[in-house]
Parts: structure tokens; sequence; C-alpha cells
């Protein structure tokens, strides 16, 4: 481990640590096995793919919070994410990635041997053409397209391999509209849509690019979801679009067989667009953490829950620090979010950002298997079917993408 990293585990140890270790197997299995026995009977867990016709109205899709920073400054990012599979045991060890804007990005992997561990859940990181900017997101599979024997997690990483390459080849003057969040995921959308080993499927997309300048443009659709997180309070976050309970916004290749069995039975097939994607803009400051997730983060965690465990790790590396005068960004932030060039070997977190990202998904794993603990799944389920007596976490694919705000000079 870097020496970097030893100062943040130490310190991180102290006044209560957050421990970042895997789930233990026995723990793990049992619990895995009592949740999923108890919940294959019943539809709430499986996100559905269509409804009836009458669907309520898409609200409107973008609104502004903040004047974007002056050109002036000058913002890097360190991103990461970490992940794992709902039916496997999470390893953060291995179940992470440290994104190095110096390494080149594929245009498709079909081989799914070579796709990240995360199941039907999804993620991106590129940067924008020769620019600075840099665009990442999330993409959760609708798994309510396995009824139809399709594999939503073609779909899902299809669709950020997509946006990726998208991203990293971008040149000006070439789209129109330029690059921005919804029409990089109108671009991934169109590519997957014309991909013939993606004959069906479906996801929710939350899609970012974060500027050189500190402004960071957001289109969410669907349930997955962003937080600004800004010294040790929760600065913004995304609402979940939902056409009905568990039934979220969702962009779908939808084969003509399926369109006419819904036309001869009734009902519409969910097919929302990027169009429909909810856009925000957004100031950065020095010290910012963005975690982007897919709904097995939120059903689990609410964003005061994320916050904490992200304040722990900031302020026991002193990235964030208290003073008489409140919390202020620690000096030196930029080595800690500096990726790793690859000497230190593979199962080390090469990053704080890293670290954060493992920090949230291995909290989020053990909520997901927790029978006694109600997220914020099981409350919402209490409320909407409260003859349905469910308790604990919502066992999902866990995706989650963390990125730290680094203003130069400072």
């Amino acid at each position: 481990m870097s020496s970097s990293l030893r100062r943040i585990a130490v310190a991180a140890s102290r006044n209560t640590p957050l421990h970042i270790t895997s789930v233990t197997a026995s723990r793990l299995e049992a619990a895995s096995f009592t949740t999923l026995s108890r919940r294959r009977q019943s539809p709430l867990t499986s996100r559905h793919i269509s409804s009836s016709s009458q669907l309520p109205h898409h609200p409107p899709s973008s609104r502004a919070f903040h004047t974007p920073r002056t050109l002036q400054s000058k913002f890097t990012y360190g991103i990461a994410a970490s992940f794992t599979a709902k039916d496997r045991r999470y390893n953060p060890e291995t179940n992470v990635f440290n994104f190095n804007p110096h390494n080149p990005i594929r245009a498709r992997r079909k081989d799914k041997s070579t796709r990240p561990g995360s199941g039907q859940d999804a993620f991106f990181v590129s940067h924008v053409g020769d620019s600075a900017d840099t665009a990442f997101g999330i993409a959760d599979g609708v798994g309510g397209w396995v009824d139809s024997g399709v594999d939503p997690a073609d779909f899902a990483h299809g669709f950020c391999d997509y946006m990726a390459h998208a991203a990293y080849t971008y040149k000006p003057g070439e789209w129109d509209p330029p690059i921005g969040a919804r029409s990089l995921m109108q671009r991934g959308y169109e590519s997957i849509c014309k991909d013939p080993s993606v004959p069906a499927g479906g996801s929710t997309a939350c899609v970012a690019i974060a500027k050189e300048s500190g402004s960071l443009e957001v289109a969410n659709l669907g349930d997955s979801g962003f937080v600004q997180l800004r010294l040790n309070a929760v600065h913004n976050y995304s609402e979940p679009q939902t056409h009905a309970f568990n039934t979220p916004y969702q962009l779908s290749v939808v084969p003509p067989k399926i369109l006419a069995q819904a036309a001869a039975f009734g009902g519409t097939q969910l097919c929302d667009m990027p169009k429909d994607a909810h856009v925000s803009q957004h100031s950065l400051r020095h010290g910012d953490v963005l975690v982007f997730a897919s709904d097995g983060v939120w059903d689990n965690l609410s964003s005061q829950s994320i916050l904490k465990i992200v304040s722990k790790i900031m302020v026991g590396a002193r990235a964030w620090v208290h003073t008489e005068k409140g919390i202020i960004v620690g000096d030196g932030l930029h080595n800690f979010i500096i990726a790793d060039d690859g000497t230190s070997g593979a199962k080390e977190i090469p990053s704080l950002q890293s670290f954060v990202a493992v920090g949230i998904t291995h909290e989020a794993k053990a909520a997901s298997v927790n029978t006694k603990l109600d997220g914020p799944f099981a409350k919402e389920v209490q409320r909407e079917y409260p003859h349905e007596n469910w308790h604990g976490g919502k066992v999902d694919d866990i995706c989650v993408v963390v990125a730290i705000v680094c203003e130069e000079e400072k």
C-alpha cells in the first residue's frame, strides 16, 4: 500500500473506524439464502418492464441549480468505481476500478468475461475527446426482461460501452447538439439499438459530464441516481423517475414480437427516451464528493447514511478537516486522488476515491442482506403494500461510481 493510503488507513482507524472488509462467507450465504427464498414469491423485487396504458405525464425534464464557475478555474476529478453482483460475495480487493485517463477506451466488450463483476449493473468513465472534461455514469439493467428470456446485463453493459467510446472519440463540430449528458445518453442509446447482439433489453441511466471549469451536468432517467456531498453535508441529490412502484423510467430495445403481444392483450410497453431524462446543472467546489449509484445502493442506504460513510473516510484521511470555524478541505487533496500507476499491486486500493467507493459498496451489500434493519426500499413497500410484511434490505446488484473534485492550486 502506498504511503498516502497508509496514512488514510491509519487516520480512518481512529474514532470508530469504518472497517472495509469483505462480508464473511457464512454470513453472506446464510443471509442471501434467507432473503432470496423469502422473496422469490413476491413480485415486488423484480422491476417491471410494462404497465397499463394509463401512464402519468413526464415531469419537466430540466432545471438549473447554480451559475457555472468562471473558465479561469481548472478542476480535475479522481474517479473510481466499486461493484458486486447480487448472487456473489463482495470482494473489496478485486471489485474495484480506478479510472486512469491515459488508458484507451475500447469500442465494445462483447466478451462477457471481460465485463466487471457487477451483474446487471454497469458503469463507464472516459475523458471527453482531447479535452480535460470527464464523462461517467451508471446503467442498471431492468430485471423484468429475464421473464422474456433476455439477459438485462447485455443492454446495460453495451450501453455503457457505447457511451464511453462516444465520449472518448468526441470531436467538436461533429455532434449536433454538442456533447452533453443527455446527448451522450442519446448516442449510447442509438448505438445499442443498432447492435444486433442485443435484440432486447432495457436499463435506467444516470450520466454526467464534469468539466474542467468546475461545472457538472447530469441526465438522470429512472431510479439510479447521484448525490453531491460538500463538507459533511448533502448539497444536491437526484429524485427517482418512476411510472409506478418499482417501475422506473427505462431505455429499452423492444422486439416486434413483444410489441405485438402488448397490442393484442392491451397495455403499453414502457420505452422511455433520453429526452425524458431529467437534466440538472451544478457548480462544483474543491473537496466535493459525487456519488453515482444504482438502485441497489439507494434501496438499502439513505443519502444521510452515505454521507456518514463518506465523511468518516474523508475526515479520517484529513481530506475534510474539523476546525473551530467548521469543516474545511484539507491540504494536499490532489495527492490522495492521483490514479495509481499499477506498481502497487492489483489488490491495492490505490486512491481515496477507491476507498470511498469500496466503503459505500460494502455497507450497501451488508444492508441488502440484513433481514432485520429496514432500508429505504422496505419502508416504501410498507407504505405501498402494508400487508406484505416486508422487512430488511433488498438483495440486488450494486454499483457505485465516486468522483472527488479537486481544484488546481488548492
